[in-house]
């Protein structure tokens, strides 16, 4: 997992629960890469769950939770450093739909050795879109907060029905309430 992702979830600790929360997580941790990230680093993703883990045992706040709040903070800091990626759409639908078909393929010339998940999307109906996360990672809920992270940006009200497939897969169904 790219250093980015770490240091923007450190970040955000710090800014939401402190500077001694963050700290403690880090030491209790006992990590390979010993807390110490790099944005353009390569890190085993298991530490990220380690992080939310201890931050959860720090806040009481259900890992689900923390996930999505991650993911929605994450969604911030990126529009940010690629603001390229949302400007040349116009909603949240086509924006979603070409995640894989542009911003993970520019992803993969920015970092040739990222490791990202996979969407399958497909438009139901104009105000309707499914979505398939597949990742041998398991961070669904991560993808679910920057999900609602990129409804927020275009300033979109929708309600997302989320359902685990057998084949290990993630079903989001993201229905428009403001169309």
């Amino acid at each position: 997992m790219k250093g980015m992702v770490f240091t923007n979830f450190l970040e955000m600790v710090e800014e939401r629960f402190g500077f001694v929360i963050a700290d403690t997580i880090v030491t209790e941790s006992n990590l390979p890469s010993g807390g110490a990230y790099t944005s353009v680093g390569q890190y085993d993703y298991k530490e990220m769950f380690t992080l939310i883990g201890k931050l959860h045992h720090q806040t009481g706040i259900p890992v689900a939770d923390l996930c999505k709040e991650f993911g929605k903070y994450l969604f911030v800091k990126l529009v940010e450093a690629y603001p390229n990626f949302v400007s040349r759409v116009n909603n949240v639908f086509d924006f979603l739909g070409s995640i894989d078909n542009y911003i993970h393929i520019e992803v993969r010339k920015l970092y040739p050795d990222a490791e990202l998940p996979h969407f399958e999307t497909r438009l139901i109906t104009p105000d309707q879109l499914e979505m398939i996360y597949s990742s041998s990672r398991g961070l669904h809920y991560l993808a679910e907060g920057l999900i609602e992270g990129s409804l927020a940006h275009f300033k979109t009200t929708a309600t997302i029905v989320t359902a685990p497939m057998a084949d290990g897969r993630v079903q989001f169904v993201i229905t428009r309430n403001d169309s």
